[in-house]
């Protein structure tokens, strides 16, 4: 299977007339979202599988729900996991979040921050690493309320790391988002991940809704101060490859390759420093 390394985008089939038939050298690494490409055949299979010879592959779903109360989807999970080998894709990311409950809802919902949550996260992932047979990828996801919250949500998400054996995808843009939302410092906690979960990030845009209520969109570029967080997180756990999301507001791809230059550049100053550190040249 192809491992994924440096900077990724989104790959969407809205771009496909950009992308094809040659994908664009500067980006290392595409990610999908498998629900948007397991039922499809004919021209978008035979588009996928021209896209997927020539880079590496990850996926980010949307509806596993690990955190919902409802019986976990089997059936579907078998699926991705069809779908994952077939492809030659290693990894299988989700989102630290349900969505949902007696129905499906169409947003990413908060999972309480209780030990009671991470026992039932926790050995739902568990069901999901055993049909897929390799470790599930959570995200830290952004969120705006957290009811009945028993702890803060490095230690829950520390905890699941821990306990279920899962890994990490860490997204920069959220952390900055929730810290400012819920008045965290972001670099705590970057600082307080354990770097050997981390396999790969996302970075993105957001909304401004007010000065102290931030909505995450992936509908804008990114922002200084998270370009800033993302060199702070690669200092601190090492460069690890990552992604730009861009879901709405998408701009014409010589822009969104503009900025997937820009974390290649940051992952090679990053890379740089901390090699120097590691060979005892900076103090």
């Amino acid at each position: 299977m192809k491992d994924i390394y440096g900077a990724g985008l989104g790959f969407r089939r809205e771009m496909l007339k950009e992308l094809l038939p040659t994908l664009p050298s500067e980006v290392d690494f595409w990610e999908v979202a498998p629900e948007n490409w397991i039922p499809l055949g004919g021209k978008y299979q035979n588009q996928f599988q021209q896209a997927s010879s020539q880079a590496s592959f990850t996926t980010h779903g949307l509806s596993l729900s690990i955190g919902s109360s409802d019986k976990l989807d089997v059936e579907f999970v078998k699926t991705v996991k069809r779908f994952l080998d077939a492809n030659n894709i290693a990894l299988y990311s989700e989102h630290l979040s349900f969505c949902s409950g007696n129905g499906h809802m169409y947003d990413l919902m908060p999972i309480p921050f209780t030990e009671q949550a991470i026992k039932h996260v926790v050995s739902r992932i568990v069901q999901v690493q055993d049909i897929i047979e390799r470790p599930l990828v959570l995200e830290n996801v952004s969120y705006y309320i957290a009811p009945g919250q028993e702890m803060d949500e490095l230690e829950f998400t520390t905890n699941i790391l821990k306990e279920s054996g899962c890994q990490m995808l860490l997204d920069v843009n959220n952390v900055y988002v929730n810290s400012i939302n819920h008045k965290y410092d972001a670099k705590s906690f970057i600082n307080g991940l354990p770097s050997e979960k981390i396999v790969y990030g996302h970075i993105a845009g957001h909304y401004d809704e007010a000065e102290d209520l931030k909505v995450d969109t992936h509908g804008a570029d990114v922002i200084e101060p998270v370009w800033d967080l993302l060199e702070h997180a690669y200092l601190t756990h090492g460069v690890f490859p990552t992604l730009l999301e861009r879901d709405f507001n998408i701009p014409p791809l010589h822009e969104l390759l503009s900025e997937v230059r820009k974390i290649k550049q940051i992952q090679t100053k990053c890379g740089v420093i901390r090699e120097s550190v590691v060979n005892g040249s900076v103090a």
